[in-house]
């Protein structure tokens, strides 16, 4: 895996290692605005409450469960429909009614995925509706080519592989391709196995053999790409 630091004087390099992409796929949280946004913090809060609502928990045992359900089958909402039966679509509307201010346009970015050669697309394990919300909000409308959420995969989240497979068969995405940018390294694993280009976007690194590339601001990483 390179880091930041390791590509940040080698431009020809690392755009040598995506000159046969076509399809660029950007996941949406912590990925296409900064963690400092602390979006998913609003997020989180409404998945508790939704959690002691429906299982009849209190704030302790439901936070548990949330951390529980993510761990082990990807996202909360895939262990509340697959141990309690829950209807996704009520429990996504509720946790995404949410306050879109803390986020603000970045012309930079914008920019940048213009650049970029090729199909542009946001999938995320949220819904479209609320993606294309954070989208207006980052000043990135119209810069994609099609955004996916959760719904499109048939309610199966990332990390599955079938996630991204039924994804990208409904969008025409040949992995072989395509790059993928994600602030979650596990959902990387799959892409990689697909034959995709990885970019594991955060603060931190977390070394990983499915991961190719790191960065800790996507506007330098793309731009250097063009």
């Amino acid at each position: 895996m390179a880091s930041d630091t390791d590509i940040h004087g080698s431009g020809d390099a690392l755009s040598r290692a995506f000159t046969h992409v076509t399809c660029w796929v950007f996941d949406l949280d912590q990925t296409l605005y900064p963690p400092e946004a602390r979006l998913f913090d609003q997020i989180e809060q409404r998945m508790t409450r939704y959690v002691m609502q429906e299982l009849g928990v209190d704030a302790a045992e439901a936070n548990r469960l949330r951390v529980h359900y993510w761990r082990t089958h990807g996202t909360t909402l895939a262990g509340l429909m697959r141990e309690h039966g829950i209807d996704p679509e009520p429990y996504l509307d509720h946790v995404h009614d949410i306050s879109f201010h803390p986020l603000s346009p970045d012309l930079a970015l914008a920019d940048a995925i213009a650049a970029l050669p090729g199909r542009k697309i946001v999938y995320t394990n949220g819904t479209a509706p609320y993606a294309r919300q954070v989208i207006a909000a980052r000043g990135l409308k119209g810069q994609f080519d099609a955004v996916y959420g959760v719904e499109h995969a048939d309610y199966r989240p990332k990390p599955e592989q079938g996630a991204f497979e039924t994804v990208f068969a409904r969008d025409g995405v040949d992995a072989t391709r395509a790059a993928m940018f994600e602030d979650d390294p596990r959902n990387l694993a799959a892409p990689h196995a697909m034959g995709m280009r990885t970019v594991h976007v955060a603060r931190e690194p977390k070394p990983a053999a499915h991961v190719h590339f790191h960065t800790d601001d996507l506007t330098a990483f793309l731009q250097r790409l063009v």
